[in-house]
């Protein structure tokens, strides 16, 4: 009987993974419409304060994890030229439309990434898909270092993330210049949303389920070859 040492500590729930994107979308669709109807700020100074949370988020992850990965820090740079163009500019569809240059930068940063054979979505992918298990670690690591499929999934996974997020850069652009800014703010933030489901949904088919049935059998042919190390040695 195979002994589970890797799952020690709680694992993420639904809610850990998806309160970033709770924050990024409800805090500033919030902050916006009481800086706006409550305080009585302009619809350019709403928009630039309600910015600052996804800025600050970011940074305050990164202190607190005290780690950095390509795409948390590419996130991060992206975020303060965004805070900072929302202070300098004064035409409200403008800055609507810089919201999109987080998702544009980050769609090109994870493409390229991937071109580059080092796709940037893995860090969160597999976490999700080991969850701490010591063995299914172990089957990852032979994977990665001997099956091309497995890499060519991998890659999949980025791809698939970067194409939906460059595709939700373009809509809110669109939006930005054909829809009104009150409305374009709350459905800017349900295109976000519906990109966000898109890229679980087309991901998941295409990628992170193929490679949990590849780590499930190699987990399987690793436990099957034990026996026969131990009577060998």
């Amino acid at each position: 009987m195979t002994e589970n040492t890797g799952n020690q500590g709680r694992q993420p729930s639904v809610l850990d993974n998806f309160k970033p994107l709770l924050v990024d979308v409800a805090v500033p669709l919030g902050s916006y419409y009481l800086f706006k109807d409550a305080f009585g700020m302009s619809t350019v100074a709403a928009l630039a304060w309600s910015s600052v949370v996804p800025a600050v988020r970011t940074v305050w992850g990164l202190v607190k994890e005290r780690t950095t990965n390509a795409l948390a820090g590419l996130i991060l740079v992206v975020n303060v030229v965004s805070l900072l163009l929302s202070f300098v500019s004064g035409d409200p569809r403008l800055m609507l439309a810089k919201d999109s240059a987080v998702s544009s930068t980050v769609a090109i940063g994870i493409l390229v990434s991937v071109r580059l054979g080092k796709p940037m979505m893995t860090a969160g992918m597999k976490p999700f898909v080991v969850k701490g298990d010591a063995a299914k670690e172990a089957a990852w690591q032979r994977l990665m270092s001997g099956s091309a499929a497995f890499r060519a999934k991998e890659r999949v996974f980025s791809a698939v993330w970067g194409v939906t997020l460059l595709a939700e850069c373009v809509a809110r652009i669109v939006g930005a210049y054909t829809v009104p800014v009150d409305t374009m703010v709350w459905l800017g933030s349900l295109i976000l949303v519906a990109a966000m489901a898109v890229g679980f949904v087309v991901s998941g088919g295409l990628a992170v389920g193929p490679m949990e049935r590849m780590l499930a059998a190699e987990v399987e042919a690793g436990r099957a070859q034990q026996p026969t190390l131990a009577v060998a040695a």
